[in-house]
């Protein structure tokens, strides 16, 4: 997968260049591209930004310098994401939905926003990554980038992507230990050294429920829950109550 970003600030991008992603470009598994949309710029001091019209506080990237940056990177397969606060809020779902694109061209904006025009001309799809306002859009592309990526054969082991949080199950994670056996007083559940896959499995599951129920119950109606299951989370509610 290519991910060309057009930014103002590409050296913002430098952490998401370490670790796993960083392995995977090294690997050629992602293409990480980023497009200073100053460059554009016909001004001598490259100048990107205006006034905004009817007036108001801040000002705007102009339409010129972002079509110009979108037309030097794109092609048949790009889909265009904005990341903007007006979009609709990132999830699971839509990570792993992006991670079938071949080519996606993140447009982050800055200070007040972009020019609509281009935004109607040239964006597939806004993306906001929660009900909240950053600065620019750099921020959110890299949480993109990382979400999606995880996604891509060979980033990351099957397994990893199948039991986390957010998972095909639709529970949040269960609990995880490692050595040493014992710390602060605390020993590491005795089933998870039973060896007793069966139990390990029923364990974790169980686990996941009760962290769900504590944490986001709003997920639980999306969940296919046995009836011991059922009974289970009747039994956490009544002791709530």
């Amino acid at each position: 997968m290519k991910f060309d970003v057009l930014t103002l600030f590409p050296e913002m991008f430098e952490p998401i260049k370490q670790s796993i992603i960083g392995r995977a470009t090294q690997k050629n598994l992602l293409e990480i591209n980023l497009v200073n949309m100053r460059d554009f710029s016909k001004d001598k001091h490259k100048k990107v930004d205006d006034t905004v019209y009817g007036g108001g506080a801040g000002m705007l990237i102009k339409p010129d310098i972002v079509y110009d940056s979108y037309k030097s990177v794109k092609s048949e397969k790009s889909k265009v994401i904005y990341l903007s606060p007006k979009g609709k809020t990132l999830s699971q779902s839509k990570v792993e939905e992006l991670s079938n694109e071949n080519h996606i061209i993140l447009l982050c904006g800055h200070y007040e926003g972009i020019d609509q025009r281009v935004i109607d001309k040239i964006v597939d799809e806004e993306i906001s990554i929660g009900d909240y306002v950053l600065t620019g859009g750099e921020i959110p592309a890299m949480v993109l980038i990382d979400s999606v990526s995880r996604y891509i054969d060979g980033v990351i082991t099957k397994d990893s992507k199948e039991e986390e949080s957010f998972s095909k199950t639709g529970l949040l994670e269960y609990p995880q230990y490692t050595r040493p056996e014992e710390f602060e007083g605390v020993k590491v559940p005795e089933v998870l050294i039973s060896g007793n896959h069966k139990n390990i499995y029923e364990w974790r599951r169980k686990e996941a429920i009760k962290i769900t129920y504590s944490k986001r119950p709003d997920l639980l109606k999306n969940v296919n829950l046995t009836d011991n299951e059922k009974k289970f989370i009747k039994e956490l509610e009544n002791k709530r109550d």
